[in-house]
């Protein structure tokens, strides 16, 4: 590299590097788990575990059954006295 291409390209080459750092188009390791915790906390927040919906879709179920069995109890209540 000669001294004339350097001094041609060098301008171009700092506004470069300014506009990288200004724009922080590299992070760093730390703000990227920075804002890998945030997410994971919102998501928290927000959604369900898969262990957690798995227990509530059996209560659902639980809560389901029972109903079927009142249902099908005033059925048989309502069949005995005569109702239709």
């Amino acid at each position: 590299m000669d001294k004339d291409f350097i001094q041609k390209y060098a301008p171009a080459l700092v506004v470069g590097i300014a506009l990288i750092f200004q724009y922080n188009l590299f992070v760093t390791p730390e703000k990227l788990e920075h804002t890998h915790r945030e997410i994971l906390s919102e998501i928290s927040q927000i959604y369900i575990t898969k262990s957690e919906f798995g227990s509530f879709k059996e209560q659902l179920a639980n809560i389901n059954k029972k109903v079927d069995k009142i249902y099908d109890t005033l059925i048989n209540e309502r069949s005995k006295d005569g109702f239709n």
